[in-house]
């Protein structure tokens, strides 16, 4: 990983390829491409949650997922490549042991809405579950390595986590309760 960018307008990838960290071409809409793009997403998702008013904790968290985030990217970049590292997957799970235990049990399914920060962690949680699956439409054709899938498999079900707990936080006034689906069990007020 020692190339860094010196250039941004190279123009090399004009036929509908690009350069991958190890020096290969491939198609830009190559799996291993779209898994990476994907990713990036997901970092400029966070990106925006991050100029929210957020809880100090779960900022730190954010930040350092962004850092493994990128981590993952390279690695990616780099096939037969490893970055990103077990106790990232630890962190993750650490995280949502912490944050779950605040968390009342639900009975029911909720909307990805409530509060503007809940709502970005929600869309974040959507972003992670595609680089997932790209991530696993990549694993059917070339080797991945587990670290990279389990991660992104936590990540998404920490956001859904930190979604309920933003909305909870009430740092813009707004926050409370988590936004329920209106099912017909909820509607005739069964458990």
């Amino acid at each position: 990983m020692s190339n860094r960018l010196t250039q941004i307008a190279t123009r090399t990838g004009d036929d509908g390829s690009t350069g991958l960290g190890d020096g290969t071409r491939v198609p830009k809409d190559h799996l291993r491409v779209c898994a990476m793009g994907d990713i990036d997403e997901l970092n400029s998702s966070l990106g925006v949650l991050l100029a929210e008013p957020l809880p100090d904790g779960i900022r730190e968290l954010v930040v350092v997922i962004q850092h493994e985030l990128f981590n993952l990217g390279g690695e990616l970049s780099i096939p037969g490549y490893a970055l990103l590292k077990t106790d990232a997957v630890l962190r993750l799970d650490e995280a949502l042991a912490e944050h779950n235990a605040a968390l009342p049990r639900l009975k029911e399914f909720i909307l990805p809405a409530g509060t503007r920060s809940a709502a970005l962690a929600h869309v974040s949680r959507t972003v992670a579950r595609r680089a997932e699956r790209a991530l696993v439409a990549l694993a059917a054709t070339e080797p991945v390595n587990e670290a990279p899938r389990q991660y992104l498999n936590r990540l998404s079900d920490l956001l859904f986590v930190l979604a309920r707990v933003l909305n909870r936080a009430n740092l813009d006034g707004l926050g409370g309760d988590d936004v329920y689906w209106r099912s017909e069990k909820l509607l005739r007020g069964e458990d």
